[in-house]
């Protein structure tokens, strides 16, 4: 039996691996990098083992090195998690080898299963439905669009969408650089690309005994760049007989490898109903909660139970109850093309109670860097039905205070209320026909009164900290009090809210037509003209304000009464829009060199993935500050485009950027 256990990997699923090894009487221990080093995951394990560097390439994907630190620390064994060295087969041997138990499924299969071009040839032979493969050097433009694919991982990186082939080329490259980087493994295939389809998986839990679990299906189509954003068990609108003969090809493909632990096939639903493997994820899969949820399971219990070599504890499964849906709570912009963002995670507060679950890596206070996925949080609903449960999830979020960076939370709830997601018309191109009113402005009202309640508890708090002081006495004018303001900037679309009021004998007056309620430094309740009363909680952190309501949280920047003249930037700058590392510049780029409006001239590496840094305009490259594996932060220059008839046309701004996942 397990007495301990480390888990090779960081934060909110090994802090998820932790709650269960706590629940079993199982010590544990955790790898972290330099820039983990006060992560939660750290926190709260029994002991930790440091990776000495900063990058995934230099810590936890460093296989020898997280076996010496189990070895180091007195583990038993070892769970991978999901990500980084979860699906490598040479990382499962050599823990094997060093006399550690393998919380995963036998080396052979993840090598027979991680290649997904060796995998589609093991699934042609069981029978099961796929795809046929594209040779990218011959594809022609009937083949288009096309798919690309890392074969060697998942999570998006390495995937690319190619629908013209003069660019094939150049997307090939990009899929290799980033597959690389990502797995260590730059092999790319080529599929036919299916509009509008659903992505559909199985989960599957199987033990040294011959026995297979088929634990129902899960939607997971609300993707961006190619990633996860809301999944739900089971996947709903699927009839028996679909349903059974997904549940067939899970379980014949896990007897085909001699599958043990938890898995999950994944299949490609097209518009006409007829499935298409795509993959094997030979490990626990990020969305597995929600299947947790439906069949009252703890799936990390189940695979130390199996590593330890016991049966499942029937021949079948528990029979599934309700519904459950899950959103990924991330720290990205989703108006912005889902750029990563950074920052200390100042509030974490999600309400609890029956039918919610939360799981995180973070705690409030902590670091989002740039060295791993932005991902802060899974929100998970659990309710009788799929009305009931998303309507839980999207209250839920709604009701969160997340002070911090910017997050994906808005756009969550407005996709949870959406009227296809209600009705479950689900496809992978949710997002590509619905982002631009998803991430529409909110209604004027809302952040307007939210800025005027900042404006009323930044009154108060200043008048606290006056102290009670002597009453100074001056001459009394029957004058009206000239109104008092203060601006704010709404983070992140950047509108500016003026909140104007004036002090009376009976308090404060908006100009606005307001009632003021009650004004605190923390809580301000407002009256319109409606007679409706508006709850607002504020919080300051580093002089910015969030405003959280019973329908909409708002982040709200104080704005200096005057702009400061010398807070200019030479006309045509590139500003890196976000903090990340330089991976490489375009070909034969230098000062002098002619650049076309929207060329990508610099690849920017954040969070595990890569961005292009588009010219902003049409010119000649003046200066170039860029180098591969520079470190940048947000706003470092990192060239300067002279437009050749007007540079003072040029205006600075934050450089664009266009995603490459």
């Amino acid at each position: 039996m397990i007495s301990t256990l480390l888990v090779a990997n960081r934060g909110e699923i090994a802090c998820r691996i932790f709650r269960t090894c706590r629940e079993l009487g199982i010590a544990t221990v955790a790898v972290y990098s330099d820039a983990d080093a006060d992560a939660l995951h750290v926190r709260e394990a029994d002991t930790a083992v440091r990776l000495p560097g900063a990058t995934p390439a230099d810590t936890y994907l460093r296989g020898g090195l997280v076996v010496r630190a189990a070895l180091a620390a007195g583990a038993d064994a070892v769970h991978p998690g999901y990500g980084f060295l979860s699906e490598n087969a040479s990382f499962a041997r050599a823990v094997q080898d060093a006399g550690l138990l393998w919380v995963g499924p036998p080396p052979k299969a993840i090598e027979l299963m991680a290649s997904k071009t060796r995998a589609k040839d093991l699934m042609a032979a069981a029978g099961v439905p796929l795809l046929a493969p594209v040779e990218p050097g011959r594809a022609t433009a009937d083949d288009l669009p096309l798919l690309l694919k890392a074969a060697a991982g998942g999570g998006g990186r390495g995937m690319r969408i190619v629908r013209e082939l003069a660019s094939l080329e150049g997307e090939l490259t990009a899929a290799r650089a980033e597959a690389t980087a990502a797995f260590g493994d730059g092999e790319v295939f080529a599929e036919p690309y299916v509009e509008r389809g659903r992505h559909v998986e199985v989960q599957i839990m199987a033990d040294a005994h011959g026995g297979v679990w088929a634990l129902g299906t899960r939607d997971c189509s609300l993707q961006r760049r190619h990633q996860k954003v809301v999944e739900e068990a089971p996947a709903p609108g699927l009839d028996d007989a679909l349903r059974t003969r997904l549940h067939d090809a899970a379980t014949a493909a896990a007897h085909a490898v001699g599958y043990r632990g938890a898995g999950t096939v994944e299949f490609l639903l097209a518009a006409d109903g007829r499935p298409y493997f795509l993959e094997m994820n030979t490990r626990l899969q990020v969305e597995h909660p929600v299947t947790e949820a439906v069949f009252g399971l703890d799936l990390v219990a189940l695979q130390l139970r199996v590593a330890e070599g016991e049966p499942l504890p029937a021949a079948t499964p528990p029979a599934p109850h309700g519904h459950a849906v899950e959103a990924r709570l991330y720290a990205e912009d989703p108006a912005r093309d889902w750029q990563p963002q950074t920052g200390t995670l100042h509030t974490l507060d999600v309400p609890g109670g029956p039918g919610v679950r939360l799981d995180t890596g973070y705690a409030d206070g902590d670091t989002i860097g740039v060295h791993y996925d932005p991902m802060i949080a899974k929100v998970v609903a659990h309710a009788a039905t799929r009305a009931e449960a998303v309507r839980l999830l999207a209250r839920t979020l709604e009701r969160a205070r997340v002070h911090g960076p910017v997050t994906n939370r808005d756009l969550l709830v407005r996709s949870l209320r959406h009227p296809d997601f209600r009705a479950a018309r689900l496809d992978t191109g949710f997002y590509d026909r619905h982002l631009t009113a998803l991430t529409a402005k909110a209604p004027e009202d809302g952040p307007r009164r939210a800025a005027l309640a900042a404006a009323l508890a930044d009154a108060a708090a200043r008048r606290q900290g006056s102290g009670p002081g002597p009453v100074r006495l001056g001459a009394w004018r029957n004058l009206p009090a000239p109104p008092r303001t203060k601006r704010y900037r709404s983070e992140p679309d950047g509108t500016e809210y003026e909140a104007a009021y004036r002090t009376t004998r009976t308090g404060p007056v908006p100009d606005t037509g307001e009632r003021v309620i009650a004004a605190t430094p923390h809580h301000v309740t407002l009256e319109t003209g409606d007679g409706l009363t508006h709850h607002h909680a504020i919080a300051v952190h580093r002089g910015t304000a969030y405003v959280d309501t019973a329908t909409g949280s708002y982040t709200l920047t104080p704005l200096p009464r005057f702009t400061d003249p010398t807070d200019r930037t030479e006309p045509g700058s590139l500003l890196a829009p976000m903090p990340g590392t330089v991976v490489r510049l375009a070909d034969g780029l230098a000062p002098g060199a002619r650049v076309e409006a929207g060329q990508p001239l610099i690849w920017l590496e954040a969070m595990k993935m890569e961005h292009r840094v588009l010219a902003p305009a049409s010119g000649t490259l003046t200066a170039l500050h860029a180098t591969p594996g520079h470190q940048v932060e947000v706003g470092t220059l990192l060239a300067v485009v002279t437009e050749p008839s007007d540079t003072e046309s040029a205006a600075s701004a934050p450089a664009q950027t266009e995603e490459n996942a």
